[in-house]
């Protein structure tokens, strides 16, 4: 073969690759460019079915149910609920004896710190103990030495008075340490800190050999327990469905980690202010948890109006579940089906099946839906 044939096949591929790619045909015999044929493709929607009698149709039923309303929300803790641990001896963080998502019981040890603040409060209270018993000498003296007639009333009344002071002194004294959790019989300058209520520890700020306390750098707030018997579930829900809630209403929780499992809650609250960006108001549910909900999960929540809306009811064998959605198909011909995308709703006693949206009571449907499909990817 030459190079002169050799180009010609080349520039020959060359012309049929570029008119491929326009959707032209060259035809090497005549050398002239005739526009492809196009064929469109059918439509997945649609079976075409040879016999579709064998294929019963069914009446879709009529239910009335209360309107309702789906939004989407998380869980959070209840403010009311959370309560901060706090050393109100400041100094250093000597032992942790819990640690971040921890479940504690009121009265549990978390932590030890050593402080400097007992070493002052302890000298403070032994010297008042030591002047409350020389004003209670004084005064018994004076009291003796009044009876005879050595003194006068006011002397009396002024070591009365030194007395009361020194009792003052001495009880503001033994009420320091017992703030601050150091027995008088018994001092340390380590401190215990304990949990002052059951929970789950949701927050951490301190570490070994940390500050704590109020006074110093560290922070004041060593540990927030939560109690989550009761927790908030926040929900956003549009501007134009606000009229569809009102506080106290119930709604039903589901959980997208629980599948089948519903709870219930009740609106606490109604957010005064939307959102200026999605246009929508924070709702907030009180739910009682079982202990399944945790902090930061998804749920959908679930509110029934007052208005009644029809949906249809169809057999349960009339659905398709397809790709984690729902389908029916409707006759569209003399022996065809169209598939239609429908939202399923409740089951219903008699293995019936609520829709909430996509097809309309009284439409009629195909009522099994398997043997349909098996039907057409038979032909």
């Amino acid at each position: 073969m030459t190079n002169t044939t050799i180009l010609k096949a080349v520039g020959y591929v060359a012309v049929c690759l570029t008119l491929a790619g326009c959707g032209k045909k060259f035809d090497p015999a005549s050398g002239e460019v005739s526009q492809a044929q196009v064929v469109q493709a059918g439509n997945a929607a649609i079976v075409s079915i040879e016999r579709p009698q064998q294929f019963p149709l069914v009446t879709a039923g009529r239910l009335e149910v209360p309107s309702r309303l789906d939004v989407t929300g998380s869980v959070f803790p209840d403010i009311d609920r959370e309560v901060p641990v706090i050393s109100l001896a400041s100094g250093r963080v000597v032992d942790i004896r819990a640690r971040l998502d921890d479940n504690v019981k009121k009265g549990q040890l978390l932590l030890k710190v050593q402080s400097p603040d007992i070493t002052n409060a302890y000298d403070t209270y032994l010297k008042t103990v030591n002047d409350e018993q020389l004003a209670n000498k004084a005064y018994v003296r004076a009291k003796d030495l009044f009876s005879h007639g050595a003194i006068s009333q006011s002397m009396l009344e002024q070591a009365e008075d030194t007395e009361n002071d020194a009792k003052a002194d001495l009880n503001a004294a033994e009420q320091q340490l017992n703030t601050l959790g150091v027995p008088r019989d018994h001092p340390s300058s380590i401190v215990n800190v304990y949990a002052p209520i059951s929970g789950v520890i949701v927050a951490q700020n301190v570490t070994n050999a940390a500050a704590a306390g109020v006074t110093y750098s560290g922070t004041s707030t060593a540990f927030t327990i939560a109690d989550l018997s009761v927790v908030w579930i926040v929900c956003d829900v549009y501007e134009n469905d606000l009229p569809k809630v009102h506080l106290g209403q119930e709604a039903q929780i589901q959980l997208d980690a629980y599948p089948g499992k519903v709870l219930t809650g009740r609106i606490s609250d109604i957010a005064p202010v939307l959102d200026p960006t999605i246009r929508t108001a924070k709702v907030r549910l009180e739910v009682s948890n079982p202990g399944i909900l945790k902090l930061g999960m998804f749920v959908t929540a679930t509110f029934l109006g007052r208005t009644k809306e029809a949906h249809a009811v169809v057999p349960a064998s009339a659905i398709l579940h397809l790709h984690d959605r729902q389908w029916v198909f409707v006759q569209a011909g003399d022996k065809q089906f169209k598939r239609v995308e429908v939202t399923a709703g409740s089951a219903l006693p008699g293995n019936q099946q609520e829709i909430l949206s996509g097809i309309a009571p009284s439409q009629q449907v195909v009522r099994d839906v398997l043997e349909l499909e098996a039907a057409a990817e038979g032909q």
